[in-house]
């Protein structure tokens, strides 16, 4: 790129904290700090990569059961695991209480069709801490000490429906009388290549009990699939440990203190239990420490001690209230005591990790907050995973490839064959999507960019390189079906990382311009793909809110025709306004983005106005009687309706708000505002209905708007979203309005009635996999885009604009007040309340009351919409990890710094606060 602006601002003057020299060494000499890292899955087992089914039933094929006996083919998944960066060695925790029918190597959970809300992991595991370098981490597995219930939470949860709460682990007894271990699972690095592990038992019950501990090293298998693959090995050394070779890796070596017991084996599939096969290559196999351990069956390991899976078995006798430590150094080192500064080095790495969160957690905050904030970006760093999917190879190998010939039956993402993924990827959740989701990985970022920018700049990336990106511009929704639709929020999470990060003295421009390119073609894709008709007004399908609809909408609709969709056009109005200013930021380098800047401008404004046209229509998403946006339905016959439903669909067109200071503006680009002048004598009618304020898009400090909602439209949403009986709950905006519990929306055909009502916890049908609901509950990611929206509003209109908050109090706040009490209200989900109670944890006195649960913290995936409650995937850290940003925000932003500078001089404050503790 060319520039026209020498000038960068100057780097930050202060002195960095151990782990930000870590992240430095990282990210400019190339020191592979991060090379091992939780990188394992909690779940490889049920997912798309490991089907290969006739019928596409991902569930049913590999199951839980199977796990234990069966070589994946793409992954690996593990207790509180850990692997390099490519997954080629794994190290993780096994257990067996000596009653259970299993050894516990990975968490159970149940599958969509034996949840009676979809899948559900039905185990207990903390991710409690992590530094961004993965050189201190923590993990914690609370497990039973009687037979754990795997029957019961089957059988249990089958029997109930739809309408019914889930049975949970605690509901079984398993852990009455405290008779259970918590196994506290801890990480330190000495090096990138020195890893020391050390593990916890305590026993939280009344008597001595015995736990079978195995931690255990394995390589994933690459061997069976591909036959120029050199085989790795495991081995016991004449010392005692664990040597593990393998081509690209290396040489290193497991140290086990004590005297444990070492065992072998292959990780190969055992097919004579699956399938009543010979082991035609090894007759050990992946399941031999099961054997050996639960069944007494001694020759099921090998006695040669080599393998490709290994295991240090230590028998712990555990008292009453009491503990018992196991300590392991995975190394490249040579041979030496590798205990004698064992503990010296992990209170180092732990010290760093205090170190390295007082310095980014805003002094304000209270040890609660500051609890939340920790966990949540602990959760963030936990949930990332080693993803391998090469499309082109599974196809092949399903013979549905559809440009070899050899496609002969309907297989899911046939047109992604170009895809090669093979990263470490940020993870919804890691048991119950262990996969990534392009819109959730956006807001990942938004989070994670609290402490590694790094990390979170290269996930945006990935998603908009030709190995995932489809050459059309779709960016890739999930691997249930890569072509569904996701809201395209990648340009503001990508604006929102460079405007951070410049304020730290690297404007990262190279990366600013890469990802414009690829959002270019995104960007394009949308308008060709849906907007077929040109008419500024977009689809979409289901765009991420699952059941939000009267119908499926990504299916065909039952009544034919199409919908115009409200949230598909504000999203794509959002786009634009990101785009816009994307634009603006790389014009003052090259002034070739002045053109593009304006196309985006004007696409913007035809956009606005296709949602609202002049005079009174009845084929246009605002309802001007109601005062609120709604999806179009148009029918075959040429007839329109509205679909009445309030919903977050009426909502998000506020999130389309973007102000832009006007200091420079004329002088820095005249050519677009040229452009701008020229449309606006084209078209003074358009511009002065969508106009913000006055027939005007001048506010407060001559800042510009560009909002899909004027002042009176702002107004009447906000009565809505405000109001305790529609929208605004304690614990944050509700995803549908509330008046729909006593008046739901019902949609008659052909004597099929389509209902809509207000249900604040799960879901009572199966659409989507019934397992999510958007009637009624909270969700984050949505209610940070609606903080987002109000303070660039505020920014606009200042303090003289005010609304009543809630609707009906007689209580008047400005925007930005507004703003701040949604993200109290959202904060509140996981803080104690004045009785000492966390809403998540809702009526469950075990996490509300004792010692050893109430302050660990589960981030999950939505909320009820009237108490709080954690509701879906139950460690969607994710995008409900955003919650540590919006602590962040508000503990560092004031009104008058919200109004008084501009956006870039409120960035810069918050990021210099921030970096500099």
């Amino acid at each position: 790129m060319t520039s026209n602006k020498a000038s960068q601002n100057a780097p930050i003057s202060y002195i960095e904290t151990n782990e930000q020299k870590r992240l430095n060494d990282a990210r400019e000499s190339g020191i592979p700090w991060k090379k091992w890292g939780p990188y394992l899955s909690e779940r490889q087992w049920g997912t798309v990569r490991e089907d290969y089914s006739q019928d596409g039933n991902a569930w049913d094929y590999f199951s839980h059961d199977q796990a234990r006996s069966r070589a994946y083919r793409w992954g690996e998944d593990g207790l509180g695991g850990i692997s390099d960066d490519k997954q080629q060695l794994c190290f993780a925790v096994a257990l067996w209480n000596g009653q259970d029918p299993i050894l516990k190597e990975r968490l159970f959970g149940l599958t969509n069709s034996e949840g009676n809300h979809g899948e559900d992991v039905k185990e207990y595991y903390f991710y409690l801490d992590s530094t961004p370098t993965h050189s201190y981490m923590k993990y914690l597995y609370k497990y039973p000490q009687a037979e754990f219930p795997y029957r019961n939470l089957v059988e249990t949860n089958r029997g109930r429906s739809r309408e019914d709460f889930e049975y949970e682990l605690l509901d079984t007894g398993a852990f009455d009388a405290d008779r259970y271990f918590d196994v506290f699972v801890e990480y330190a690095k000495a090096d990138p290549e020195d890893m020391l592990v050390r593990i916890t038992v305590h026993n939280r019950g009344p008597e001595t009990a015995e736990l079978h501990l195995l931690p255990t090293l394995w390589f994933r298998n690459t061997w069976s699939w591909d036959k120029d693959v050199a085989k790795p090995s495991l081995h016991q050394s004449a010392d005692g440990t664990i040597l593990a070779s393998q081509a690209q890796l290396g040489d290193r070596t497991l140290h086990c203190e004590g005297s444990p017991e070492l065992l072998f084996t292959e990780n190969e599939t055992n097919a004579t239990r699956l399938w009543g096969q010979p082991n035609a290559t090894s007759p050990y196999v992946k399941d031999a420490f099961h054997d050996y351990v639960v069944s007494g069956k001694h020759d099921a390991v090998n006695p040669a001690q080599r393998g490709t899976k290994a295991a240090a078995h230590y028998c712990l006798e555990v008292p009453a209230g009491g503990s018992k430590v196991v300590r392991l150094r995975l190394t490249t080192k040579p041979a030496g005591d590798s205990f004698a500064t064992f503990d010296k080095i992990f209170g180092a790495r732990l010290a760093d990790a205090d170190e390295f969160y007082k310095r980014i957690t805003p002094q304000s905050l209270s040890e609660d907050e500051r609890r939340v904030h920790r966990q949540a970006l602990a959760g963030m760093l936990w949930s990332k995973q080693y993803y391998y999917f090469d499309l082109d190879r599974w196809l092949e190998e399903h013979e549905a490839h559809p440009l070899t010939g050899t496609a002969h039956r309907k297989m899911r993402n046939t047109e992604w064959f170009h895809m090669l993924n093979s990263d470490i990827i940020s993870m919804p959740d890691k048991w119950e999507y262990p996969w990534y989701a392009a819109w959730d990985l956006a807001f990942h970022t938004i989070a994670v960019s609290l402490v590694d920018f790094d990390f979170a700049k290269d996930q945006l990336l990935l998603m908009l390189r030709n190995l995932y990106s489809h050459p059309n511009g779709q960016i890739p929704a999930y691997e249930w079906n890569f072509s569904d639709v996701n809201p395209p929020v990648h340009a503001w999470a990508t604006l929102f990382l460079y405007n951070i990060e410049k304020e730290l003295g690297r404007a990262d421009l190279r990366f600013l311009e890469r990802s414009f390119q690829g959002l270019m073609q995104n960007f394009n894709w949308w308008v060709n793909r849906k907007d077929p008709e040109g008419k500024n007004v977009f689809a979409g399908g289901f765009l991420g809110l699952d059941n939000i609809g009267v119908f499926d909408r990504s299916a065909q609709l039952p009544t034919g025709g199409h919908l115009d969709q409200a949230d598909g056009t504000a999203w794509m109005a959002f786009y634009c306004q990101n785009m816009l200013e994307i634009a603006l930021v790389l014009t003052e380098y090259d002034s070739m983005y002045e053109d593009i800047a304006y196309r985006f401008a004007e696409h913007f404004v035809w956009i606005t106005y296709a949602m609202d046209r002049i005079g009174e229509n009845h084929d246009e998403m605002w309802d001007g009687k109601d005062g609120f946006f709604y999806d179009l339905l148009h029918l075959p016959n040429g007839d329109a309706m509205r679909l009445n439903v309030r919903s977050m669909v009426g909502l998000l067109p506020l999130c389309a708000s973007t102000v832009f200071e006007a200091e420079g503006l004329l002088e820095r680009h005249p050519r677009l505002m040229g452009l701008i002048e020229l449309f606006k004598k084209r078209h003074p009618e358009l511009l002065k209905h969508i106009a913000p304020a006055d027939g005007k898009f001048i506010g407060y400090n001559q800042r510009r708007l560009f909002s899909v909602c004027n002042k009176e439209k702002i107004e009447r949403i906000l009565a809505y979203m405000l109001d305790e009986n529609e929208f605004f709950g304690p614990y944050g905006i509700r995803s549908l309005s509330k008046c729909h519990q006593e008046h739901p929306f019902v949609f008659n055909l052909s004597g099929q009635e389509f209902r809509v009502q207000y249900l604040p916890s799960e879901s009572n049908n199966g659409m989507f996999g019934g397992n999510s609901n958007w009637r009624g509950p909270v969700w984050m990611p949505v209610n940070a885009l609606l903080i987002r929206g109000l303070l660039n509003l505020y920014q606009f209109y200042g303090d003289d604009f005010k609304v009543e908050c809630p609707t009906g109090s007689g209580k008047y706040m400005t925007l930005f007040e507004v703003a701040k009490e949604l993200a109290r209200r959202l904060s509140s989900i996981f803080l104690r309340d004045a009785n000492g109670k966390r809403p998540v944890y809702g009526g469950t006195k075990k996490f509300q009351d004792d010692p050893y649960w109430k302050d660990y913290i589960l981030f999950y995936e939505y909320f009820h919409g009237d108490n709080g409650a954690g509701l879906g995937a139950s460690h969607q850290t994710g995008w409900t990890g955003i919650i540590a940003r919006s602590l962040d925000l508000f503990a560092r932003l004031q009104p008058a710094d919200a109004l008084k500078t501009g956006k870039a001089d409120m960035v810069a404050r918050m990021t210099r606060h921030q970096v500099a503790g």
